[in-house]
């Protein structure tokens, strides 16, 4: 695999000449949002090894078969057939010539919203091992709070993937309580009534296992919080779900602030069975413009996190989003909106902005509109850049937040690197 970067007066028609790849290919696997490339936008350029012609009758399974592949490497080498039925004289590529330079099988995981686009589900889920469908929350009663989950199950299903159930304090209002969360970790009885709720749901519902995500946990409660993952993971494990637990991105045991300080790596790295760096949101929201995980920062975080919890428990978090800022930032005041890394390129195409590349973070930005907006996001770059990492820090895989928006590169690079390890 090849990233080739544009430059003033490239066409997608030249870069696939001067590459000797099909042009079919080069737009299958980047997706251009715009016919007039962007300079500074990057393209994953990968050349066919084998081929193959649709005939009349054929299926993916028929194909598969034929070519000694299975379905959703087809799928994945073809990005292009999502969710659409295969036509006769259509091209596939069974193979890439650098293949054979595809690393281990990771455990991908990727998080989803029962309301997200199907469509974007769907292009995502051949590159899946798990798929987390955000969120069950709880009463002070513990009662569970439920989304309407039924459909995305059974989708994840239909792709061979495994659906994980998220279990927050997060409220009605979007935001995590530390009130529920004490509540529930100081009292045995309302855990066993929750564990029991969790238990039942996941059997009724074909649930494979549960992301513990508890956020902004008061330190007092950060024995209690690590003694109640190893329960429900004793529980679970029992009967034959996995435990997954989130972690606020630290970088040393004695980090202070309410995201961090009940979340011991340590303990909860032995309490659960993977657990997940939430290692995104530097760039945030309502923060100064920068990029949401710059890799020095992330590198960080699993430097720390390695010396804590074994690397084959660790999933690296990964962002599919960036922000764009109006400017000057005040703090406090200015809101960013977040993006997908396909809508900045129209962004910056359609304003007349080079996009730029930020060394140190390892991330594409650019400003536009007479410098009042700057937008920070991903592309097949500074995924490149993450990816590695794993192989860096021997990590068992990843996990995506979330697919509300679209980025076709990522599932391209990811393809050409990884292998994905199925549940």
């Amino acid at each position: 695999m090849l990233i080739h970067t544009v430059r003033a007066g490239d066409t997608l028609a030249g870069i696939a000449e001067s590459y000797n790849v099909p042009l079919f290919t080069l737009i299958s696997l980047n997706s251009p949002p715009l016919q007039t490339l962007v300079p500074g936008q990057t393209l994953v350029i990968r050349r066919p090894l084998q081929l193959y012609t649709v005939r009349s009758g054929d299926t993916l399974n028929t194909i598969a078969d034929e070519t000694g592949t299975d379905v959703f490497q087809l799928m994945r080498n073809n990005p292009q057939i999502s969710g659409r039925a295969i036509y006769p004289g259509e091209t596939l590529v069974i193979s890439y010539d650098d293949d054979y330079q595809r690393g281990r099988s990771l455990l991908v995981n990727a998080y989803t919203y029962p309301y997200t686009d199907r469509a974007l589900t769907v292009k995502a889920l051949p590159y899946l091992s798990m798929l987390t469908v955000f969120t069950y929350g709880f009463t002070p009663e513990g009662e569970l709070i439920s989304p309407d989950d039924e459909e995305v199950i059974a989708l994840a299903y239909s792709y061979g993937v495994k659906p994980i159930m998220l279990l927050s304090t997060l409220t009605e209002d979007g935001s995590f309580s530390n009130e529920l969360a004490d509540t529930l970790l100081n009292s045995d009885y309302l855990q066993d009534i929750l564990i029991q709720k969790v238990l039942n749901n996941m059997e009724i519902k074909g649930y494979y296992g549960l992301d513990i995500d508890f956020e902004y946990v008061p330190e007092r409660n950060k024995e209690a919080y690590a003694a109640f993952v190893k329960r429900l993971t004793d529980t679970l494990n029992s009967n034959g779900f996995l435990s997954l637990v989130a972690l606020a991105p630290k970088t040393s045991a004695s980090q202070s602030g309410l995201l961090y300080e009940a979340h011991d790596y340590y303990a909860l790295g032995r309490a659960s069975n993977l657990a997940l760096t939430m290692t995104y949101e530097w760039g945030y929201t309502y923060g100064p413009p920068m990029a949401v995980a710059p890799i020095n920062n992330v590198e960080r975080v699993l430097a720390y996190a390695v010396t804590e919890i074994p690397p084959e428990k660790l999933l690296m978090g990964i962002p599919l989003y960036g922000y764009d800022w109006p400017l000057p930032y005040e703090k406090g005041v200015t809101k960013a909106v977040s993006l997908s890394p396909q809508r900045a390129v129209i962004l910056a195409g359609e304003n007349g902005a080079d996009i730029l590349y930020d060394e140190t973070a390892q991330s594409p930005y650019f400003r536009y509109a007479d410098d009042t907006h700057e937008v920070w996001f991903e592309d097949a770059k500074s995924i490149y850049a993450k990816l590695m990492l794993l192989e860096r820090y021997s990590l068992a895989g990843i996990g995506y937040w979330n697919l509300e928006r679209d980025f076709p590169q990522n599932w391209a690079v990811l393809n050409a690197l990884f292998g994905i390890r199925r549940l």
